[in-house]
């Protein structure tokens, strides 16, 4: 039905805000998704983590909110740029009457901008990867899935 915030950005990102931005006094639940950069991966200690975004992400993500949306009101912020474990890296949040509702939206939301938004990630590890690689390069979904797919 809504995106009420569809946002890349280099800022930090206010939770409380992304929250505002979809409750209203009609809704019972409020479900918010945030993704924190950890210190692992796969076995590796994880330093840090550069995000980069293709220039129509923004385009992307909020076409991607639409479609998730349904009859509820959605929103979404993703970071760029250098993040530290701890850091948070996206933020989505649902408003709903009831909590299922909720809650799947915003389990479907995060599935589909991880799929779907050109967002590109970096990880560093002070340990060798198996590569022989101190970090690697992943792109968040798209990429992943239709390479899987032999595309």
């Amino acid at each position: 039905m809504t995106v009420a915030l569809a946002a890349v950005t280099a800022d930090p990102i206010d939770a409380a805000a992304v929250e505002a931005a979809v409750l209203s006094a009609a809704d019972g639940a409020l479900v918010t998704f945030r993704g924190i950069i950890r210190d692992h991966d796969a076995g590796y200690a994880v330093t840090r983590l550069d995000y980069s975004a293709h220039p129509d992400a923004t385009e992307f993500l909020r076409r991607t909110c639409e479609r998730i949306a349904g009859d509820l009101v959605v929103a979404a912020v993703h970071r760029v740029g250098a993040l530290d474990v701890g850091d948070v890296a996206v933020v989505c949040a649902v408003a709903a009457p009831h909590r299922a509702e909720a809650f799947a939206t915003c389990a479907a939301l995060i599935d589909a901008i991880k799929a779907e938004v050109p967002i590109w990630k970096r990880q560093h590890s002070p340990t060798a990867r198996p590569s022989g690689s101190a970090s690697r390069f992943h792109r968040s979904g798209r990429t992943r899935r239709h390479a899987a797919a032999g595309r």
